[in-house]
């Protein structure tokens, strides 16, 4: 997996787009990195997304890691656990 790829994926179920990005903290570089997103350890590089409309971030369970994601600005949409049980 590489951020990219879990950044693409997070932003689509969202209905959001690359072309609403407003930040990144990873490089291009960064971007395609290739790592083990499965059990074990942590491997992905920490990183915050700003889109116009969300904030992407990473999240782990048991090393397990995926991109995780909030409205940007406040609603009445509740956040669940992220990375708990």
């Amino acid at each position: 997996m590489t951020w990219r790829q879990g950044i693409s994926e997070a932003v689509q179920v969202n209905g959001d787009s690359w072309e609403n990005l407003v930040s990144i903290t990873l490089t291009e570089e960064d971007l395609d990195v290739d790592f083990d997103a499965g059990y074990g350890g942590e491997e992905g590089k920490p990183f915050t997304v700003w889109t116009k409309e969300f904030v992407y971030f990473p999240a782990s369970y048991d090393g397990s890691e995926w991109v995780a994601s909030v409205p940007r600005n406040p609603c009445k949409v509740a956040t669940d656990h992220v990375g708990g049980g």
